[in-house]
Order: C-alpha cells, then structure tokens, then sequence
C-alpha cells in the first residue's frame, strides 16, 4: 500500500488506508488474512524506513505464524525506558461476506455514500469488516505511522515503546492474540488498546465469554410407541429451560448488566417418526460478575441432572469449549486517564466510559495476564458488525486517527507519566 507522500493529505490517511483495506477479503472463514497480511507487512516495512539510518535498523517488524498460512504481523518501536509499552491491536480478519447485501453496496466495493441521517449529510464507507474493524486498524496504522515520522523528525528513540499488532483469527477462537502474548510481544504491564467499533465511547469491560458443547443421548424406539425409549430431544428442551431460568435469576451487575445465554446451534434426531436417541446444543453464555465459569458448569450440570430424572433414559454430558473470563473496570487505570485526555483534546469533550458487549483482543489480554491497562476505541458502532450493508461514517474514522495520534504521542515522547 502506497504511503502518503504529501502531508496535506494526513488527515485522510486513515480513511484512505480503510477503503484500501475493505477491497480485500480476510473473511474467517474464507479468505483468511493472507492477503491482507502481506499488504500490511509491506506497508509496514516501507513506513519504517522512512526513519532512516540507524533508526529504521530498531524498529523491529516480524510476521509470526499462528496457524498454518496465517501470521500475525506486528511492528515495535523501541523505547529508551524499561517500563510500560503502549500497543494498538487490531485483527484483520471479518466474519464471512454474508448475504443480503445492497447491489451497489457489495461487502468488497468499499461504496462511499452520503446519506441523510437525523437532517445532516453523513459520508459512509461501506463493506465488510468497515467498522469491525479495518477503519480502526487504518487509524492504528496512521497513528503508528505518525510516531515514526516523530521519531525520525526528532532524530532519537521515544522514551516508551509503540508497537501495533495485527491479529488472525479474532472473529474465530481468538489464536492469534494468544499466540502474541506467548511469544512475548504483549505482557501483563503493556498498556493495551484494541480499536474495535465503540459508538464514540471508551470501553474497559467484557461480559465473560463461555461456550458449552452438551450432548443428551437416549433410546430409540418406533413413534407409535414411545415409551419403549428414551427422547433425547425432549430430555435437551428440559435442559434448555432450565438453564434459562437460572441465567435468569442471575443478579446484574452495575457496569456489565445481566448475564445471558444464547442456544445458537442444536441437531438432533433421525426421522419425525423415530424416537430420537442423541441430540446436541451449542451454548454461548456472556456471563456478568459474580457468576463466572464455574457457576456456568454448575448449571449445566444442575441441570442435565433434571433432565435425566424428568425423562427415564437419558444420560448427558458436556464440554467446555470456550472459557474467557469477564474484565471489570479499572477506574485507577493510567491508559484510561491518558486516552480521556487525548479524547478532551481532539473532541473538545469528556469522553462516556461504557463496557464493550462483545469479546475483544484486549479482553483476552486482561483475562490472561491479570492486566488492568486494556480497552477499546475505535470508529463506527457495533450495532452495524457482521451485518450485510456495514458501514462507518468518515467523521468517525478522522476523529479516531486524531485521537490515536494524540494518545501515542503523549505517552511516548513525556518524560513521565
């Protein structure tokens, strides 16, 4: 990807870089991030000599595979102090194109389209991963860029270190931001940024994320004589219910809300006139303090025991299959009150302090790590993700590069913090 030249055209690196960025396909499953990586691994190099001499030979920049044919591409300025660095990560993988989309608004065109919204003219780019998240890994590239032309300008090496991330596999089982802190490239002190869509706000909390796979087996039998068997099926509704009604009575919490609980894939049975004998659930479970993982299996557990008495028969069983603990605010956060401050700064307002609905890279950060620097800003709102038509609004992605910008720029080149 080309690097802009002319500094007059800064304020539009970050949307220019989105639409670059949306014309490739990185679904998951798909395409994969292989494209998109060698792109980024070749702007990347070519931003980093623009340092020049001694300078450029420190920035470090790797590709690291994390699954086979897919690598996390990473950059890292060096700092002259041994303390806390400052990461932007961003994934570069979307959810699959999908369906439904628009004829002149097809998920790789990157359409831009003015549209009337609430009587003002709103600029829109639109496809898929626009808002989630390519706009916000084009503003984590700007901002990045930005610090190595300081560096260079200056002529010496930041007090703190810069690196960015860019991630596999977040849209799927979140591989590639394990493999980055195995590897060494995030640690528990690092301060922590993902640039997921945030509705314009600061995002320091996550619902925990736990995924069952729970199996019911039974007896088959003919139809016309049902009680020579077991019903599996029925023995699965009995476990579904129960498990909604302890979700249910679960306390909310003051940041993160309710706890809740989504059956998103189920099979079962042979024919409608055979007495299914085995059926299977997938169980996603957002989970919200104090219940976590472990009050999960318990209910789980609770409640195939109630099954297996309500219907003669049936046995079941479960397996974890995704466990990502929930992160609660940290209003002490030193990352929280530098990013407030580059949001006043550019914006000219305080910033809202919400909690992120989703499951993010930093998230898996926090929970991993016990690190109390990890958050989310980035353009564009998550109401929009993984749905045909996904769009972000310019103003959005310049207000996000000016922030990123200002961010970095104050936490790496202070004498202190």
């Amino acid at each position: 990807m080309k690097i802009f030249e002319n500094d007059a055209d800064w304020e539009e690196r970050a949307w220019e870089l989105a639409k670059k960025l949306v014309f490739i396909d990185s679904s998951d499953p798909g395409a994969y991030e292989g494209e998109i990586g060698e792109r980024l691994y070749e702007y990347l190099s070519r931003c980093c000599e623009r340092c020049g001499g001694s300078l450029a030979d420190q920035i470090q920049i790797a590709r690291e595979e994390v699954l086979p044919g897919r690598f996390n591409v990473m950059a890292r300025i060096p700092g002259k102090t041994n303390g806390p660095g400052l990461i932007y990560i961003c994934h570069m993988d979307t959810v699959m194109l999908g369906d439904g989309w628009d004829e002149t608004t097809p998920p790789l065109g990157a359409v831009v389209r003015e549209t009337e919204e609430q009587g003002k003219t709103v600029v829109r780019l639109y496809g898929r991963g626009a808002c989630d998240m390519k706009s916000g890994l084009a503003c984590a590239l700007a901002a990045f860029e930005a610090q190595v032309r300081e560096t260079g300008k200056r002529g010496e090496l930041p007090n703190r270190s810069f690196s960015i991330i860019c991630t596999v596999d977040e849209e799927d089982f979140m591989r590639g931001v394990e493999h980055a802190i195995r590897s060494g490239w995030i640690t528990k002190e690092d301060w922590v940024l993902d640039t997921e869509p945030t509705d314009g706000q600061i995002q320091v909390a996550h619902k925990g994320r736990t995924w069952f796979e729970l199996t019911v087996t039974g007896i088959t039998a003919h139809a016309s004589n049902p009680w020579k068997g077991a019903d599996a099926i029925a023995a699965m509704a009995e476990v579904i219910s129960s498990i909604r009604k302890e979700i249910a009575a679960c306390p909310p919490h003051h940041d993160l809300g309710i706890s809740t609980v989504t059956f998103g894939q189920i099979q079962g049975g042979y024919r409608p006139y055979v007495v299914p004998d085995s059926c299977k659930v997938w169980i996603d479970m957002r989970l919200a303090p104090p219940v976590d993982t472990a009050a999960a299996c318990a209910m789980v557990e609770g409640a195939i025991k109630k099954a297996e008495k309500e219907i003669a028969g049936v046995k079941g069983s479960y397996v974890l299959t995704g466990d990502r603990p929930y992160v609660e605010k940290d209003p002490d956060s030193p990352l929280l009150s530098c990013l407030k401050e580059a949001v006043k700064a550019v914006v000219g307002e305080e910033a809202a302090v919400g909690t992120f609905n989703g499951y993010t890279d930093t998230a898996v950060v926090a929970g991993m790590l016990g690190n109390h620097n990890c958050m989310s800003y980035g353009p564009g709102s998550l109401e929009l993700a993984h749905k045909p038509n996904e769009s972000v609004p310019y103003e959005d992605v310049k207000r996000v590069q000016g922030v990123l910008t200002e961010l970095a720029g104050n936490i790496l080149w202070r004498k202190s913090m």
